[in-house]
């Protein structure tokens, strides 16, 4: 399932993916695996990607039904 909700933070603050990725300490790539919904991050990339954006593990991660 696509992570629409990464994207949006992510262009919200105005980072691109690999700015996004310097910042939490991995590729452009895996984040465009993330977004893709490709790909699953650990609980410590999550939360860093969290931090980052300003949001919470709810905020980016909860898939709602």
């Amino acid at each position: 399932m696509k992570n629409i909700k990464i994207k949006v933070a992510r262009v919200e603050h105005d980072l691109s993916q690999a700015d996004l990725a310097k910042k939490v300490g991995v590729t452009r790539q895996t984040i465009g695996l993330i977004e893709q919904g490709k790909y699953n991050p650990s609980l410590q990339l999550c939360l860093s990607i969290c931090k980052t954006l300003g949001k919470t593990l709810d905020d980016l991660f909860w898939e709602e039904e």
